[in-house]
């Protein structure tokens, strides 16, 4: 009895489990919302751009007299950027309305259109499709309102002059005025941008003579007005052409097998290899941009450029009855020399909570020339410190010390200067108060170096010394030797320091032909900052005790002999000053010695940097993987895992 109630059990529980499994299986078709909703499995990335495939009206059109145009895709596309990436030539006063719609681009034209010329739209990287922002690059569209299509073409490169850097996103245009006061007061008549790599193409030109331009066009108006815009020109006039050529096309099989070779004829079209070199001019006009008194003891003046002489300054603010010497305070230049500190030493004047005073400087007139001026300046201080060292109990005021800084380290290299710079300015400095010794065996011996104040700097000393391979050398200066202007002193500092042994190092010799004039190198590291600098002497650059390690090489052509790269000047037709790159590393050994010859217009300029260290790279796409079986996997085994849902039904089960 017991085996025949264990067989009616045994199939009561086999029909429940047929039963439950027909479940699971009918469960997707009945409820198709507890399915997973993953990404499909499998398929593949979609990496190939929109295809134009018609418009209203037809590309290259003439005669059009409409005011709407509609642009129509494969696929369902959209306009990054219009405002940024839609260039219109010849420019509108008003711009037009460009939208995406769907499969579409409308352009709703708000702004007159002239009859007779070609009008293009260059869309650049702007139209990508939906779903990969996978770009067009460089479409345009273009139609007459005359009875002719202008279809010539001006392309080439645009370099960033002081490094070689390919400049991206910079408007390039042409003018048919060949006035130099075209770039200044008109927009260009037509207009490009450069891609990704620097390169343009200025489509649906007209014959004729031309002016060439770059312009950062800060402010959208076509026309080179702000002297913070960068710029390029190009020389000489063009003539836009073209000229019949053949080009090679191969066929292959299989993509590795020469299938057939064809010589293809085709219209070049001329010029196509133009460089034009983009610069940013030195600043022309100078002007005080702002004054202030950041504590109680400083007055700053701060200027937009360069400074070559200290202003003059006239106290006005405080009790007339008060005799203010004429050196009430101490000056100090900034590295750049853009920003003048004025150290207050009398103490009268730093007590006062607004100082008045006559600034005689130099600013650029209307013809930007240097002229002085008497500007009355008002320094109101804000925070006020409220610790006063005169009313601070005496224990409190040792707190005060003068803070000295060195360069001085444990090892040091023979080409390091060793810098002293102090908190504030000093007075009676006394240099012997300085005590420098040399390590003689066992015995220290005194020295004597010089010891010079910085030009531009009063808190700034440094010592004038030729470093020699492994001497050791120590320095001290004794507690309250030197005395700052605000009745501080130094507490006792010492320190010992060697010089590398000449095993460390190696040398680079450079032979340089192919230059003109005067010049320079400078050896870079991989982030492009300089290391070294070396000005040619008899055809040779010479870096001596360097660093092992890879270096990389720049050259500029110094034309004016003032030892810095200089940018160009538009008004006067200058140039930049021209700069080649070494196209590949250079080694440097310890103990060695390396020479290389140079010929620096070998190699065209545009090849000329090693790409280690260009920053605009040419982008490679990362292959995507058309097999998404194992993502989609994980995704699934990631949300089926939420909540404890049974593996495969989804977490939403329960409540359906």
């Amino acid at each position: 009895m017991n085996y025949e109630l264990g067989i009616r059990n045994l199939k009561f529980g086999g029909g429940i489990f047929i039963l439950f499994l027909l479940f699971l299986f009918f469960l997707p078709i009945l409820f198709p919302s507890c399915a997973s909703i993953g990404s499909p499995n499998g398929g593949e990335y979609d990496t190939i751009p929109p295809v134009f495939i018609g418009s209203n009206p037809a590309p290259n059109s003439i005669n059009f007299r409409g005011n709407k145009i509609e642009l129509h895709f494969n696929e369902y596309i959209s306009i990054e950027k219009p405002a940024e990436k839609v260039i219109i030539t010849p420019p509108q006063s008003r711009m037009p309305v460009i939208k995406s719609m769907g499969k579409k681009i409308s352009i709703e034209l708000k702004d007159t259109l002239t009859i007779g010329p070609t009008y293009t739209f260059d869309f650049t990287n702007g139209i990508v499709d939906n779903n990969e922002k996978n770009p067009i690059e460089g479409f345009t569209f273009a139609f007459s309102t005359g009875d002719v299509i202008d279809s010539l073409i001006v392309s080439g490169l645009l370099l960033n002059a002081e490094n070689l850097e390919p400049m991206p996103n910079i408007m390039v245009g042409l003018h048919s005025n060949l006035d130099d006061s075209a770039f200044t007061s008109q927009a260009f008549i037509r207009t490009s941008m450069t891609n990704d790599m620097g390169k343009f193409w200025i489509r649906n030109v007209a014959p004729g003579t031309y002016r060439l331009f770059a312009l950062n066009d800060r402010n959208r108006n076509f026309i080179f007005d702000q002297e913070t815009e960068d710029i390029a020109f190009y020389d000489s006039p063009i003539n836009p052409d073209y000229i019949s050529s053949i080009r090679i096309d191969t066929i292959k099989i299989d993509g590795l097998t020469n299938d057939s070779i064809n010589e293809v004829s085709y219209n070049r079209f001329i010029p196509d290899d133009i460089i034009m070199f983009l610069f940013k001019e030195a600043a022309g006009i100078q002007y005080l941009s702002r004054h202030e008194r950041p504590i109680d003891r400083q007055l700053v003046l701060r200027f937009n450029s360069k400074v070559e002489s200290f202003p003059t300054l006239n106290l006005l603010s405080g009790d007339s009855s008060n005799n203010f010497s004429s050196d009430w305070f101490i000056e100090e230049f900034s590295i750049d020399k853009k920003d003048i500190t004025y150290w207050i030493t009398d103490s009268i004047v730093c007590k006062q909570d607004t100082i008045i005073i006559e600034a005689n400087y130099q600013v650029s007139d209307s013809l930007n020339n240097l002229i002085s001026v008497n500007d009355t300046l008002k320094f109101v201080l804000r925070n006020r410190e409220t610790s006063n060292r005169e009313n601070q109990p005496e224990s409190k005021k040792r707190t005060n010390i003068l803070k000295i800084d060195w360069t001085a380290k444990s090892n040091m290299e023979v080409f390091d200067t060793l810098k002293i710079t102090f908190s504030e300015p000093v007075f009676d400095f006394d240099l012997n108060k300085i005590l420098i010794q040399q390590k003689i065996d066992t015995l220290w011996e005194d020295r004597n170096f010089p010891i010079v104040r910085d030009s531009l700097n009063p808190r700034v000393f440094f010592i004038d010394h030729k470093w020699f391979y492994e001497h050791e050398f120590r320095i001290r200066i004794d507690s309250a030797s030197i005395f700052g202007i605000y009745d501080t002193w130094n507490d006792s500092i010492s320190t010992t320091f060697k010089f590398n042994s000449e095993k460390e190092y190696g040398n680079l010799y450079i032979n340089i032909t192919g230059g003109a004039g005067a010049g320079f190198g400078e050896l870079l590291d991989n982030s492009e900052r300089v290391i070294r600098r070396s000005p040619l002497e008899n055809g040779e650059l010479i870096f001596e005790d360097l660093k092992p390690g890879n270096f990389f090489l720049r050259y500029i052509e110094d034309t004016n002999g003032n030892g810095k790269w200089d940018p160009g000047n538009y008004s006067e037709g200058l140039q930049p000053e021209k700069v080649f790159y070494f196209n590949s590393a250079l080694n440097v050994n310890k103990y060695g010695e390396h020479s290389q010859d140079w010929d620096i217009r070998q190699l065209p300029v545009e090849n000329q940097k090693p790409l280690e260290i260009t920053k605009n790279k040419p982008q490679v796409r990362q292959q995507r993987r058309t097999d998404q079986r194992d993502q989609n996997r994980q995704q699934n085994t990631g949300r089926s895992n939420q909540g404890g849902s049974i593996p495969g039904l989804g977490s939403r089960l329960p409540g359906l």
